[in-house]
């Protein structure tokens, strides 16, 4: 996945398996604090510092990075859909992954893996022609537009679990001698 889409290094895949680990934190579920906040966008911000080394806003670029950022916004918000959102005891929000969620996170992030996978083996030539035909000027595009759809991945699926968490009433304590 690096600017040159060339074949995966074990960096690469290391990255790649910590960004779809994440999940488990939202499979084990987790209370709604600044650090559980952080910890996804950190680690898709290193990834996008890690491997974005240019945005090329030339051809159909700019449309690659929209539809990037739409599949990933997509995938963000069904899965904050599908993260079930309570309270603790002491009031606090909690969050925790379904089945839908999780899978959702996973087909997100293994999905642009498997691409770059695909188009640095038996995909190049179908990459290129795709690219050729729409304008897409090259590694670096497709590269920007998987990150894009990474971040927004991440930060709409953020956005709705903190939303749908504020909408859930705080516990009510139960009124002395009862």
């Amino acid at each position: 996945m690096n600017g040159k889409l060339l074949a995966m290094t074990t960096t690469d895949y290391l990255i790649s398996a910590a960004l779809v680990l994440l999940v488990i934190p939202q499979i084990i579920g987790s209370r709604l604090t600044m650090r559980t906040a952080l910890l996804p966008v950190v680690a898709v911000a290193a990834a996008a510092a890690h491997y974005l080394k240019s945005f090329p806003p030339q051809g159909h670029d700019l449309r690659l990075d929209v539809v990037g950022v739409a599949v990933g916004a997509a995938l963000g918000v069904a899965s904050g859909l599908a993260t079930r959102i309570s309270r603790t005891s002491d009031g606090v929000a909690f969050a925790k992954a379904g089945v839908l969620a999780a899978l959702l996170w996973v087909v997100g992030m293994a999905s642009r893996s498997a691409f770059v996978f695909w188009a640095t083996h038996s995909g190049s030539a179908t990459v290129a022609r795709f690219s050729r035909d729409h304008l897409i000027t090259g590694a670096a595009a497709w590269t920007a537009a998987l990150l894009l759809m990474a971040v927004a991945q991440v930060l709409c699926r953020l956005v709705v679990v903190r939303l749908r968490a504020r909408q859930i009433p705080a516990a009510v304590p139960a009124p002395a001698g009862v």
